[in-house]
C-alpha cells in the first residue's frame, strides 16, 4: 500500500546543482525514478543545495536509489568528482490527513520564497508551483511551444520516458507531466485555495491545523525540515515569506556562472573539483574582493568543505 512522504535531500556543505543543464538533468531523472517505481509525486522543488519532494509510494527506498544515483554519477562525471553526493539519509516524514498534506505541499513549493530566490512561487522554474490550476491562473502553454522528450537530442535518457511527456522551449520537462495535477487539484479543490496556500504566512495557526488530523501528527515547520540545510536560518526564512525579494542578490547559480567563467580564464578551463587547495583559495579571494560575496556562500559554490585545512 502506498504512503505519502515529505522528502528532503541536502546538499550538505556543497551544491547538488550548479547550472541550468544540472537542474534539466535532475528533473528527468527525478521523472524516470517515478516511472521506474511507479511512485506518485505530488510536488517537487530542486534548490541548488537541496531537494524537496512530496510523494506516494510504496517502494520509498527504491524511489530514492533510483533518483538519486544516477543524477549523482552525472554530477560526478561532468565536474570530475568522485565520492557519495549529498547527506547519506534523505529526510523523511510520512504524510498523514489532508491538512498534512496540504501543509507540505505548500511548504514545498514556497521553498524558494523562503529562500529568497524570488517574490513568489510561481516565478521559479525548477518546482512544479505552477502545474495546478494553470487555466484558472494563467500558466498554461499553447501547444505550439510544448514538444515531445524525444525532439530533444541533448536530453539525457529521453528514451526512457513515455513519449507522450513534453518539454518547454528551456528544455526543462513541463511540471504537469510529472506530478498527479488531478489528485493535487482535488486536494486543494479550488484555484483560489491553492493560491491562499501559495501566499499565506507560516505561524501557529497552522501547525493547530495539522493537529486535527491526529494527535500523534509531527507537525511540519520550516525550524524542523530546514535544520539540515547549510545557510537556512530560519527568522530570515520567515521573514522572507513577505515577498521582500532583493532582485540584485546574487544567488548560487549566478554565482557558479561566475565561477566557471573564472575556471575557464585562471585555471586553464578546470572543473572545480580538479583545484588545487591554492587554487581555490585564489579563486574565494578574488569572489570576495570582487563581488563581496559572503563567506558561506563562496565555501558552499566552491566545495571548500573538502579541504578540511580550509
Amino acid at each position: 500500500m502506498k504512503k505519502t512522504y515529505h522528502l528532503c535531500w541536502s546538499g550538505g556543505d556543497e551544491l547538488l546543482f550548479r547550472s541550468k543543464e544540472d537542474y534539466i538533468h535532475g528533473i528527468v531523472c527525478l521523472a524516470i525514478a517515478a516511472y521506474k517505481t511507479d511512485t506518485t509525486i505530488s510536488a517537487y522543488c530542486l534548490m541548488s543545495n537541496h531537494v524537496h519532494l512530496c510523494v506516494r509510494a510504496d517502494n520509498l527506498k527504491g524511489f530514492i536509489v533510483s533518483f538519486r544515483y544516477p543524477y549523482s554519477c552525472y554530477f560526478n562525471s561532468r565536474y570530475k568528482r568522485k565520492g557519495r553526493l549529498g547527506e547519506r539519509q534523505f529526510f523523511t516524514l510520512e504524510i498523514r490527513g489532508l491538512h498534512h498534506l496540504l501543509t507540505a505541499i505548500a511548504y514545498i513549493l514556497r521553498n524558494p520564497l523562503h529562500h529568497g530566490i524570488c517574490a513568489t512561487p510561481f516565478e521559479y522554474p525548477y518546482s512544479s508551483a505552477r502545474a495546478a490550476f494553470r487555466k484558472e491562473l494563467g500558466f498554461e502553454l499553447n501547444e505550439g511551444a510544448k514538444k515531445s522528450v524525444r525532439h530533444y537530442s541533448r536530453m539525457p535518457d529521453r528514451n526512457r520516458l513515455p513519449h507522450e511527456i513534453m518539454m518547454g522551449s528551456d528544455g526543462l520537462i513541463l511540471a504537469e507531466y510529472i506530478v498527479d495535477v488531478t489528485d493535487l487539484e482535488h486536494q486543494f479543490s479550488t484555484a483560489r485555495s491553492y493560491m491562499y496556500y501559495m501566499n499565506r504566512l507560516s505561524g501557529e495557526t497552522w501547525e493547530k491545523e495539522q493537529s486535527n488530523d491526529g494527535p500523534d501528527i509531527s507537525p511540519i515547520r520550516i525550524c524542523d525540515i530546514e535544520n539540515g540545510v547549510k545557510g537556512a536560518a530560519v527568522q530570515q526564512l520567515l521573514a522572507n515569506e513577505y515577498g521582500r525579494h532583493n532582485p540584485n542578490t546574487i544567488h548560487d547559480i549566478e554565482l557558479c556562472c561566475i565561477i566557471d567563467k573564472l575556471l575557464n580564464d585562471r585555471f586553464g578551463g578546470k572543473t572545480l573539483y580538479q583545484l588545487s587547495v591554492n587554487q581555490v583559495q585564489q579563486a574565494a579571494s578574488f569572489l570576495k574582493s570582487r563581488y563581496h560575496i559572503g563567506t558561506e556562500q563562496i565555501q558552499r559554490c566552491l566545495a571548500m568543505s573538502r579541504f578540511p585545512a580550509l
